[in-house]
């Protein structure tokens, strides 16, 4: 069940359009080095996945991190919405991996309502849009990775392949791959 957008088509098309300028302003500065710095790349980044996904919560990677280290809190569900390719070469420990573009019931099959859900990708775009629609199937507890494994690699956190440790990450694609430190990018 969708539910309604409390926001008026007018709002709607102008954070549309937000979105769509801070995504062009992404690929100008990782595309052609306006910015050389990280910094101002993940700043674009964020400002663009909040536009685009507004009812999501995010949880930062020192939180998620802290969160699993605590033995006294039940740990979230963690779903990895990236590729095959991109889930074999690492994933976070513990974590299941879905198709991006699943349906709901298929990314979280006979999960109640209440379950706590993490949601992570590369970067945030495709978990953004998982979260946004578990949220609109009645999932309440639902947040998404700040930064994706992208960020979560790039503060050297622990990273799984066959369940053992491994410290690099996917690129996802040349372009994307250029967020992640060079010491965690897989070739």
């Amino acid at each position: 069940m969708e539910l309604a957008n409390p926001l008026p088509p007018r709002v709607r098309k102008s954070n549309a359009r937000l979105g769509i300028i801070v995504t062009a302003l992404i690929v100008l500065v990782a595309g052609y080095g306006v910015a050389n710095t990280s910094a101002f790349r993940w700043l674009l980044l964020r400002a663009s996945l909040q536009s685009r996904f507004p009812k999501v919560q995010w949880i930062t990677a020192p939180e998620l991190a802290d969160w699993l280290q605590d033995r006294q809190r039940q740990p979230p569900i963690l779903l990895d919405v990236r590729s095959e390719a991109e889930w074999n070469v690492s994933h976070l420990p513990e974590a299941r991996r879905v198709d991006p573009g699943a349906p709901v019931g298929v990314a979280a099959p006979a999960l109640p309502k209440n379950a706590t859900i993490v949601t992570y990708c590369a970067v945030g775009y495709r978990s953004g849009d998982l979260a946004t629609r578990l949220r609109a199937a009645g999932f309440i507890n639902v947040k998404n990775l700040d930064g994706g494994i992208f960020e979560w690699a790039n503060e050297h956190r622990a990273l799984v392949r066959n369940g053992e440790p491994v410290s690099r990450v996917h690129p996802y694609s040349e372009f994307w791959g250029r967020l992640l430190s060079k010491d965690v990018r897989a070739p």
